[in-house]
């Protein structure tokens, strides 16, 4: 149960809608009570004169008590206005009491639906804000398709079987609580037998039911597998048909998708044996008290139960078959509900490694350098860097270059702490850079990656991303030094050109040209570049090469390269291997080492 504490919290602040909540369902079930209450003194003294009460007695709290005082009182009425005329009455009093039942519990609903939903809309928000706050290591471990399942599938879930079981959980136990009162007053005896046979009907259902979470946690990786497929066949459609691959694909998702259809009709199988299996214990339970009663009226064994109260005892009892019915399927809606809130659970409560001190302050302006001290940093039990002592200084152009899997990008993600050193210290400025807040680190950075990363949205609000207050001109001199500028304005919409998923209406050098675009128009100190050039052609590679160059005067540029054009320009050429630095300089020293950076040259890895 611990687990369903997370959703409790939620619910904090909202005392006086529960409250009210509370009021009214407590409300309409009085009135329910009430109007079934009245029919076995009432009946009795109108169908029975010789059973009406002409004395009032004094009350106590027992049912012959309470009985003969309202059969006392519907004598009186009876003498007053006649047999039928009070039938008349008691008929509409009835009718009354089930208006305002049903008004209290409409009311009731009214004032619980926006608490469910506000708290089904905290879910979602604190999912969202918990996913943008993790560290990137968090994704490399993640897929994608499990993460949206998650954040859909799983969180939909708990709106369905745990958010809309809150207003069942608090009516149906009140309602059988209220009832079960009701019976124990009429008959204690009688109650005491049934209260025997109801644990036993809970047992029964409890068994049946708990197979269910595991069922549901099975169901939820499944679908999580599914989600996975479905991106990584969306995002490799390409691929996909070059090779002819869409039967092995398609048989890898139909096979999750049948794992899931087969597990989704075992748990639906499980949670609809509920209502009829409540059903038919309840009834079970009605024919015991039946015969038990029927035995204790036709014997004489109790005083105070007649045959008209055995019929009220029923009626009352048939008043807690429909709730236990829904409480039962509510039990298993929330065993359901259960796994799919653990699984969110898990992302609230993963752990950020990248955390900003509670002193932390502004990196207001980068005056100086960024300096690497004794750097080490590890990916689990993987070495990535080993002992990394650098100085960038500001002005500069740095260029990291290496094999695939010498740490370059790792090394770079360290500078606006998308990772965390494993051990040592970068200074920014001469201070540590834990002892800045993340968004001013931020704000000093522009970044081009490899892959031209955009969004579905126009090409205009693609290049504001970066700086959301930009201008017309801002945006327009951008596309120019971008070498975007012409492309742009040949399309009918120009800047409110809609780009598509990922930008898939743009060729690959339109794609980053749009992304150059974005990191010059927020005009950064600090530009990382990570083979910003790839995807150009050689005019385009060129021009764009010229106008970063040109930007970047005064300003501290770190380039990781293969493109020589690129490289032979920078002020030092870092060469990392298997995450050391092995050689520095420029490339006209590295050249003349005839070392490793000579040797990557002459393979065309850095051509």
């Amino acid at each position: 149960m611990k687990k369903y504490i997370l959703v409790l919290k939620y619910l904090k602040g909202n005392g006086l809608q529960i409250s009210l909540y509370f009021i009214f369902t407590i409300l309409s079930i009085a009135f329910s009570l009430i109007s079934f209450g009245m029919i076995m003194p009432f009946l009795d003294s109108i169908f029975y004169p010789d059973k009406r009460v002409w004395t009032l007695v004094p009350f106590h709290w027992n049912q012959e008590s309470a009985q003969q005082i309202l059969e006392y009182y519907s004598t009186q009425i009876i003498v007053k206005h006649g047999p039928l005329a009070t039938l008349s009455v008691i008929c509409i009093a009835i009718v009354l009491a089930i208006l305002l039942k049903n008004l209290f519990a409409y009311i009731s609903v009214r004032v619980i639906v926006p608490l469910k939903t506000e708290v089904y809309r905290k879910f979602r928000y604190d999912m969202f804000e918990k996913i943008l706050s993790l560290p990137i290591g968090y994704f490399t471990d993640q897929r994608k398709g499990e993460i949206m399942s998650k954040f859909s599938n799983d969180v939909g879930e708990i709106e369905g079987s745990i958010m809309s079981s809150i207003e069942g959980i608090v009516t149906q136990p009140l309602t059988i609580i209220v009832f079960l009162v009701g019976l124990i007053f009429l008959s204690p005896l009688l109650s005491l037998c049934m209260l025997f046979f109801i644990p036993l009907t809970a047992v029964i259902i409890g068994s049946v039911s708990r197979k269910l979470k595991n069922q549901g946690n099975v169901a939820l990786q499944i679908f999580g597998d599914n989600m996975s497929i479905l991106d990584e066949i969306l995002g490799g459609m390409r691929i996909i048909k070059a090779f002819n691959a869409e039967k092995l694909v398609a048989s890898k998702f139909h096979n999750t998708n049948n794992d899931l259809k087969k597990i989704k009709v075992q748990i639906s199988n499980r949670t609809t044996l509920a209502s009829p299996l409540t059903e038919l214990l309840g009834v079970s339970v009605i024919c015991i008290i039946l015969w038990f009663g029927g035995r204790l009226v036709l014997n004489g064994s109790s005083t105070s139960l007649t045959a008209t109260g055995l019929i009220t005892y029923i009626l009352f009892f048939t008043q807690i078959i429909n709730p236990a019915k829904s409480l039962s399927s509510l039990f298993y809606n929330m065993r359901k509900g259960g796994s799919a809130l653990e699984r969110v659970q898990a992302i609230l409560d993963t752990t950020n490694t990248i955390v900003e001190k509670p002193n932390a302050v502004v990196l207001q302006e980068f005056t100086q350098q960024i300096e690497f001290k004794n750097v080490s940093f590890q990916y689990l039990d993987t070495p990535v860097l080993k002992n990394i002592n650098l100085v960038i200084e500001k002005g500069k152009t740095v260029a990291f270059v290496g094999s695939s899997g010498a740490g370059k990008s790792t090394l770079v993600d360290l500078i606006p702490r998308f990772h965390d050193t494993t051990t040592g210290t970068i200074l920014f400025d001469n201070k540590d850079i834990r002892d800045y807040t993340l968004s001013s680190i931020r704000q000093q950075i522009g970044f081009v990656t490899q892959d031209p990363i955009l969004f579905n949205d126009t090409i205009r609000n693609n290049i504001r991303l970066a700086k959301e207050s930009a201008t017309d001109e801002e945006i327009e001199q951008a596309t120019k030094i971008a070498n975007a500028y012409n492309f742009i304005n040949q399309k009918p919409e120009k800047l409110e050109t809609k780009i598509g998923d990922r930008g898939n209406k743009l060729s690959g050098g339109e794609r980053q040209r749009v992304t150059i675009a974005r990191a010059v128009v927020k005009n950064p100190p600090i530009l990382i570049l990570d083979e910003a050039t790839s995807s150009l052609d050689t005019e385009s590679e060129r021009l764009v090469q010229g106008a970063i160059n040109n930007v970047m005067k005064n300003r501290t540029c770190i380039v990781i390269a293969h493109r020589l054009s690129t490289v032979k320009n920078a002020d030092e050429i870092i060469v990392l291997r298997k995450g050391e630095i092995v050689e520095r300089g420029t490339h006209e020293n590295l050249m003349a080492l005839k070392g490793i950076y000579n040797k990557l040259v002459e393979m065309q890895e850095v051509k």
